[in-house]
Order: structure tokens, then C-alpha cells, then sequence
């Protein structure tokens, strides 16, 4: 088997889970608080980035960490994952998963946005023509269809999906700026995130036992959406001749999310989440297929 067919093959397998985490979501708030499922799928998360940097002969470099590489951490810790899943785990509280996860998918554009003002990147005429395309997509699944209604299904919920594109592509900005190793940083990120986590769920909730659903599906979370799949995709980018090869199996995600949140939470999908999401998926790959052309 080739390189290429192996990065294939992650890729699709990384998409795959990728496309079941909004049910997985869902599900798992009908027993869990939002804070609650952040917390425990956190400490999961840390168990396997810290098997995969130990596998990875890597504990080497948390050792020489200087006070500048943890302060930096404890920042970036408090966007991811702690604010990130706790705006984005109400956002999918509130919505049905078939909105929120189209919402939450414009983080691309918003990236495109913020690197304006903390990049110095000027936005091109396609990043405009990407950014109403994509936004007319969030309206037309907000208002579930009824454009000339001028009201949101639920504002509050809207307004927290999109939020989280917010610390999302803060979050990855500020990583362009980190020359600490990738995994190592998740890491860290994910071991004081879950200490804020747990200090915000002492503070309101407290600490109780989860019901068995609710643990199993914070495992799930966890494991796979906060932790393996970095693994897979990181790997799959290293063994493909081009990001790009690999990198379109994205657009698959959001309409796979779809079938499984049809199947397993059991929501009907709306026409206007079709729609919608189709605007959103065009706007963003008419914006990455004008910079892949221009490389």
C-alpha cells in the first residue's frame, strides 16, 4: 500500500468520526450537564494525547518547558477547550444538532475575519464573495427557511454556535505564533483546561457519578473527537503527497453528520439545513480553491 492510499485512508476514517461527533454530542447531553460532559470527556482526552506524546518519545520536551511555554498554555488551555466546547456544548443544548453543526462549520470563515485585524491579512474579493455566500447559509438555517420572517428558531443558541467560530479560529491564530511541538501543546492545553473545567463545575454543579449513557458517551467525545483524530489527521497530512489530496475529504463531514444525526438522535433533517449547509460548504471551498490555485 502506498503512502498515499494509507493518508486515503486516515483521512476518510478521520471524517468518518468527525461526521458522528454531532450526534455523539447530542446524545450525551440528554443525561449530562454541558459542563459535565466538557469535564469528563476532557479528562479523557488528556489520558490519550499523553499516551500518544509518551508513544511518541516526546515527554522529553515537557520536561525543558520554560514559565513562558506554560503561561502560554494555561491562555490557550482557557480557549481550548475550555471556553471553545462550554460555548459549544450549550450551543448544541439549545439547537438541534442539524443547526448547530453547520453554524459551528463557518469557524473558516471567521478564521478568514480575525486574521484581518491579528494577522494584517487583507481579505480578498473572494474572502468577501466566500463570506456572503457561507452567512447566507447561516441565515437561511437560523430562520429554518422562513427568510422574510427576520427571526432566529433560537437567537440565544444561533448566537453561541457562532461564537465558538470565534475562540475557534482565536484559538488557531495564536497557534500560528507557537513553535512548541503540536501534540505536546494539546496536550497542555487539555491538562489546564480540564483544571478550569473542574474548577467551574465544583463551583456550580458539583462533582457527582455520571449515569452509565452519560460517561460512555463523555469517553466517546474524549477519546475520539479531542484526541485520536488529531493523531489520524496530523498523520494522514505527513504521508499525502499534498494537504489538498487529503483536505477535501472535509467537505464530506458536515453532510455525513447529517445521515447519523438523522439515524441516531432521530432528528428530521430540514430542507432548509440542506440548503443552507450546501452555502456554507460552497462559500468555504470557493475560498479554498481560489488560494489553492494562487499557491
Amino acid at each position: 500500500m502506498t503512502n498515499q492510499s494509507k493518508a486515503t485512508i486516515l483521512a476518510l476514517t478521520t471524517v468518518i468520526i468527525w461526521s458522528t461527533v454531532a450526534s455523539a454530542f447530542k446524545l450525551s447531553l440528554r443525561v449530562l450537564s454541558v459542563a459535565e460532559l466538557l469535564f469528563f470527556s476532557s479528562i479523557c482526552s488528556v489520558a490519550v494525547l499523553g499516551a500518544v506524546v509518551a508513544l511518541q518519545g516526546r515527554l522529553r520536551t515537557l520536561r525543558a518547558l520554560t514559565p513562558r511555554d506554560v503561561l502560554t498554555s494555561i491562555g490557550l488551555g482557557f480557549l481550548n477547550p475550555f471556553a471553545y466546547y462550554l460555548v459549544l456544548f450549550w450551543a448544541y443544548d439549545l439547537l438541534p444538532a442539524q443547526e448547530a453543526q453547520p453554524l459551528n462549520y463557518t469557524w473558516a470563515i471567521t478564521l478568514s475575519l480575525l486574521s484581518v485585524p491579528l494577522l494584517k491579512q487583507p481579505l480578498a474579493h473572494v474572502d468577501l464573495l466566500a463570506l456572503l455566500i457561507s452567512y447566507s447559509g447561516v441565515y437561511v438555517i437560523s430562520t429554518r427557511g422562513d427568510l422574510f420572517s427576520l427571526e432566529f428558531s433560537n437567537p440565544l443558541g444561533v448566537g453561541l454556535a457562532l461564537g465558538s467560530t470565534i475562540i475557534w479560529a482565536l484559538y488557531w491564530i495564536l497557534n500560528t505564533k507557537d513553535r512548541l511541538d503540536p501534540a505536546c501543546r494539546l496536550l497542555l492545553n487539555f491538562v489546564f483546561g480540564t483544571l478550569f473545567v473542574g474548577a467551574a463545575l465544583g463551583l456550580t454543579e458539583g462533582f457527582s457519578l455520571p449515569p452509565v449513557k452519560g460517561l460512555m458517551g463523555a469517553v466517546y467525545v474524549g477519546t475520539l473527537e479531542m484526541g485520536i483524530t488529531f493523531v489520524l489527521w496530523s498523520t494522514a497530512l505527513k504521508l499525502s503527497r499534498s494537504a489538498a489530496q487529503v483536505s477535501i475529504f472535509i467537505y464530506l463531514s458536515p453532510f455525513l453528520s447529517l445521515v447519523f444525526i438523522h439515524f441516531l438522535v432521530g432528528e428530521t433533517i430540514f430542507p432548509s439545513t440542506f440548503v443552507g449547509l450546501f452555502l456554507i460548504v460552497l462559500g468555504i471551498g470557493l475560498q479554498q480553491l481560489v488560494r489553492l490555485r494562487g499557491n
